[in-house]
């Protein structure tokens, strides 16, 4: 034992063997936690599992159709069918299946396939039968043309589908790529002449579901006209993102993580989104909704709950999602003097010039609609009691990503600041979690500078997701319909989650909207209004700036907050 104890002591005689050998005891912590979760066996095997992810006898028996509607709409084209085809070229679809593209344009097959083709790639990896695998999978697409509100014309998909099941026990999903203002329609003539009648039927719909409790219950209501809840499968496409599903692997599986997760060790959480880039032809959209409905209610809400959920039962869908509507219930009322929002303007910089926000053609010229937004909130639980989760999202900022970072509080009575007046107060640990681009998770720590004097420096422990794992990461998009069609639902929002979400949301914006509150202007291309520091300083937190830490990186990393 003796011994031993002298082992340990050498080999930790310096803090460089100390942080060298932490950075390896962590990411093998990592490895193994995302490698033998459960929870993302598809995502860490990156597909690498063989159309007998269906068994024959079922492949046999059964056929799968999807059906896109709104199929020549930029989403359908640009991220449901390049993720189709990706779960075909991994043999993640069943041996029999249809998918049909369904819209109001007049379109033959062949035109569908040409217009589908423009945007499949084979980005997971370069095989030599891509184009072979390409071409069997547009040979599976066919078109129907009709209107979103005729029983008739879905009738008439319905013989198509029909004809391509022959005879097999069909299953079909409708994925609604379509404005929400016609989600009813299209819904009641899917379930009345198109619906399966033997296998099941389910429907994926996309945010936003709508823009205030009372609407969203509305629309919930008249969707359970036709569906049951269990066939409604709403999207957040963030929650199909790789380092937002590992949210809970990093936690539940390392030990490490899971006994500073709370209010005793945890100082503060952030939540930032952010886009390089202003409205560019979404603004009569946008204008509608603005930023705390397009993505603080939905992608940022979400993900904190994912985040700050206590320990599920087990990993089943309505565990997880029962857990999570607990967070949000328990969360303090949203009150309009911790949240900032502003409206990007235009200004020149470098000979350059850069358009204000209500530059755009689409955009009324007094809209108040903001483009940024920082909210501070916090949940009343016995956990998180006093921990401040600040929100952060915002167009035409100065760089384009999304991250979670967690401070955490000081070491009490530190030896090093009372000893040597090494100011700590701005170098507590954290662990940060980018989301999006260029996927990884790094822990900071306070070390050593070598030398013969004492003089503490932040280091870096880094996990930069295409370091470790060689192939590229799947689309959230491609998960989320994988997920969909074997019926799993944990990633897809319930509707108690819903108006959960939207009951703490809703108050806030209908103060914001009656008392006309002018949205503090920012310049395109800055780190927003000064009032969000302002904000974050009331609760003694700073917003991180642009930081440089990553670990082999690649080239034209951006960094950001």
């Amino acid at each position: 034992m003796r011994s031993a104890s002298k082992l340990v002591g050498s080999l930790f005689r310096t803090s460089a063997s100390y942080v060298s050998f932490l950075r390896i005891f962590l990411l093998k912590i990592f490895s193994v936690g995302f490698a033998d979760s459960s929870i993302v066996d598809r995502s860490v095997t990156n597909f690498e599992v063989s159309s007998d992810h269906f068994s024959s006898s079922e492949q046999n028996k059964t056929t799968v159709s999807v059906t896109v509607v709104g199929a020549s709409g930029d989403l359908a084209k640009k991220k449901i069918f390049p993720a189709l085809f990706a779960l075909y070229y991994e043999n993640f679809l069943p041996e029999h299946f249809t998918i049909f593209g369904y819209a109001r344009s007049k379109m033959s097959d062949e035109e569908l396939r040409n217009m589908i083709s423009k945007t499949l790639t084979c980005r997971i990896d370069k095989r030599e039968n891509c184009g072979d695998k390409m071409e069997k999978f547009l040979q599976r697409c066919f078109y129907q043309s009709g209107q979103y509100d005729s029983e008739e014309n879905f009738k008439e998909l319905d013989k198509k589908l029909k004809e391509r099941e022959a005879g097999r026990v069909p299953n079909r999903l409708f994925y609604l790529s379509i404005p929400p203002n016609i989600f009813v329609d299209v819904v009641r003539c899917a379930t009345y002449g198109a619906s399966s009648p033997t296998g099941w039927t389910r429907v994926i719909v996309e945010k936003p579901f709508g823009r205030d409790s009372e609407s969203s219950r509305e629309l919930t209501a008249s969707l359970k006209q036709y569906l049951t809840e269990d066939q409604i499968f709403r999207i957040d496409h963030y929650l199909g993102k790789e380092l937002v599903e590992n949210l809970s692997v990093l936690r539940f599986s390392n030990l490490v993580f899971e006994p500073l997760w709370s209010r005793q060790y945890i100082r503060n959480v952030q939540l930032i989104f952010s886009e390089d880039f202003g409205t560019e032809g979404r603004g009569g959209y946008f204008d509608s909704y603005g930023i705390i409905r397009d993505i603080m209610q939905n992608h940022l809400l979400q993900i904190l709950a994912l985040f700050a959920m206590e320990t599920p039962v087990s990993l089943d869908a309505e565990d997880i999602r029962n857990e999570k509507v607990k967070v949000l219930k328990s969360m303090r009322p949203l009150e309009i003097e911790d949240v900032i929002v502003g409206q990007y303007k235009g200004h020149s910089k470098g000979g350059k010039s850069y358009p204000s926000y209500t530059d755009d053609p689409k955009v009324p010229n007094n809209s108040l609609t903001p483009t940024f937004a920082a909210a501070a909130l916090f949940i009343d639980n016995a956990r998180w009691d006093g921990v401040p989760f600040l929100m952060k999202a915002g167009k035409a900022l100065h760089s384009n990503g999304a991250e979670i970072r967690v401070q955490f509080r000081h070491v009490p009575g530190n030896l090093y600041r009372r000893n040597f007046g090494t100011y700590l107060d701005k170098n507590t640990n954290e662990l940060v979690i980018r989301v999006q681009p260029n996927e990884a998770i790094y822990l900071k720590i306070n070390n050593k500078v070598p030398g013969l004097g004492m003089r503490l420096d932040r280091s870096n422990l880094n996990l930069l997701y295409s370091a470790k794992y060689s192939r590229e990461i799947p689309d959230a998009y491609e998960r989320l319909l994988l997920d969909a069609i074997e019926g799993e639902r944990r990633l897809f929002i319930r509707s108690d989650e819903l108006d959960a979400a939207w009951a703490l949301f809703t108050p806030v914006l209908k103060e914001l909207e009656e008392k006309h509150v002018f949205p503090e202007l920012y310049p395109f291309g800055s780190r927003g209004p000064v009032g969000a520091h302002y904000l974050a300083a009331k609760y003694n937190v700073r917003w991180v700036k642009n930081e440089s830490f990553c670990w082999r990186c690649p080239k034209k990393v951006s960094y950001y907050f």
